[in-house]
């Protein structure tokens, strides 16, 4: 089976930063679950580089929009690798191979009767690239989201006809209850729609920075309609010479931040359904990491820097904090001294002194062999279903609970060290079976956990899995290898502070 997922393509006008890299490694994480799984995976990101703010941006900068884009890419080619993304394809929209495949999408939509020519008037945003209606507009006809003041338009344009698409969306919310999750998000977008749809600008006449529209050359398509047919165009062109669309489209989840959830959800489909498209399977929106300045750490002080969390502790511990401190899917508040505190507890104490003290042990105790024993049944019944539990919840997008479910036999491993007390059997030859049964169950649950946590610490969990002599990278059923496999001491994996 394929399994195609995607981050938004990020906007070329600034420098990426934890909202980015928040997005990506979401992404990221049910692309690695997905890939032990053994499905077909491919993993999209890229750069939205068309539209008024890159102009602008360039203008103020003294440089090109062209140059523009081509630093910003780089940025964020380097923030993806940075936090160990294992994307196939980066796509930026100035590509070749993607304006080619917008135009031809636009103009099927203009051919199906679904675009037209008029005037626009109305409150544009350049910062959003988006028109407001009145009923979004704040006090003094100020935007939502950057609360500055939007002057009135008046345009000639191309129009896409939005407002046809009413029907044909409120089934599809009805018919598919999933499309966009959490529910808060989905009932979000179906109030949008159900508040009524007007025709929207298709094209925009004062610029030059975009996508010629290919009936209209002197138009460029508005930047919204460029950028989210990325989704559907990477796949023609991501490998030379071989066009994917048809193993991987429809996408399965298109990860996203809430702040593009009205062009994700409306727009988008509406769009694919007037190409005569396929529609993606559906949506996951996450919300906000939000800095508390009251919380500072003794290392970071009180700006959480990913790049700085980078270079000090590893992408590990990065990833493993945003999604276990904030509910996937939920706003929630994150600090520096709240990363040090699940660093030194969880990190650094639950699992990795669980990793050095069990390697220890079995060094120590067995010559480094992991003994051949059958595994304690108490632990069996505890792992019993970890991992259907786990897939069930990734394939809901859940990654904070079912790392939690992960988490709770993480923690049941150190009370059964605690409980078993290998160190006191290991002092009388009569406890020799119990011993190797304890040291056996111990190493087998590193195991079977080192292979559950892969999407979420891939470095660490690789060292592990190394000095556990563990061949394999697909998920485990705990007790299902043998004994008698030589196993080696590591370094800790998260050195305490």
């Amino acid at each position: 089976m394929s399994f195609y997922v995607t981050t938004p393509i990020y906007y070329g006008n600034g420098e990426p930063h934890l909202g980015h890299a928040y997005s990506t490694m979401a992404a990221d994480i049910l692309a690695r679950h997905m890939r032990q799984r053994g499905e077909d995976v491919f993993f999209l990101t890229g750069t939205d580089e068309h539209g008024e703010p890159i102009a602008q941006a360039a203008e103020k900068q003294g440089t090109t929009p062209q140059e523009l884009v081509d630093r910003s890419a780089e940025s964020f080619r380097d923030m993806v690798a940075r936090v160990n993304a294992t994307n196939d394809f980066f796509i930026r929209t100035t590509d070749r191979g993607h304006i080619e495949r917008v135009q031809a999408v636009v103009d099927r939509v203009r051919e199906n009767g679904f675009v037209y020519e008029g005037t626009y008037e109305g409150y544009y945003c350049p910062r959003c690239a988006d028109f407001k209606t009145p009923t979004e507009l704040l006090e003094g006809n100020r935007c939502p989201i950057h609360e500055i003041v939007l002057e009135l338009e008046t345009e000639q344009n191309w129009f896409f006809r939005l407002s046809t698409f009413q029907e044909p969306l409120e089934k599809l919310y009805a018919g598919h209850p999933d499309f966009v999750r959490p529910d808060f998000r989905r009932n979000e977008a179906l109030a949008f729609i159900k508040g009524g749809l007007q025709d929207v600008s298709l094209s925009r006449p004062k610029l030059s920075w975009g996508v010629p529209l290919p009936w209209d050359p002197e138009q460029v398509m508005y930047v919204w309609f460029d950028a989210l047919l990325n989704y559907y165009t990477a796949l023609s062109y991501a490998r030379p010479g071989e066009d994917l669309t048809e193993r991987y489209w429809p996408c399965d989840v298109h990860v996203m931040a809430k702040d593009i959830l009205k062009f994700h959800s409306v727009y988008w489909p509406a769009m694919l359904m007037a190409a005569e498209l396929p529609l993606p399977k559906g949506l996951y929106v996450h919300g906000y990491l939000l800095m508390d300045d009251k919380k500072m750490s003794k290392s970071l002080g009180n700006v959480l820097d990913p790049f700085e969390v980078i270079d000090r502790f590893g992408s590990d511990a990065l990833r493993f904090y945003c999604f276990r401190e904030v509910s996937f899917g939920q706003d929630g508040s994150i600090s520096t001294e709240g990363f040090e505190t699940r660093y030194e507890t969880e990190l650094a104490n639950d699992f990795g002194n669980l990793a050095s003290r069990t390697l220890a042990m079995i060094d120590r105790y067995r010559d480094g062999l992991q003994p051949v024993a059958e595994p304690d049944p108490l632990l069996v019944a505890d792992f019993e279903g970890i991992v259907d539990r786990v897939s069930g919840l990734l394939d809901e997008a859940q990654l904070s609970q079912s790392l939690e479910e992960i988490w709770v036999l993480v923690r049941r491993l150190n009370r059964y060290v605690e409980e078993a007390q290998p160190w006191v059997l290991a002092k009388d030859e009569a406890d020799t079976g119990r011993l190797d049964q304890v040291l056996y169950s111990l190493a087998e649950g590193l195991r079977v956990l080192a292979l559950l946590l892969h999407p979420w610490l891939p470095n660490s969990t690789l060292k592990l899995l190394e000095a556990l002599g563990e061949q394999r990278s697909d998920l485990a059923v705990y007790g299902s290898r043998p004994g008698g496999t030589k196993l080696e001491k590591i370094e800790p994996l998260f050195p305490k502070l």
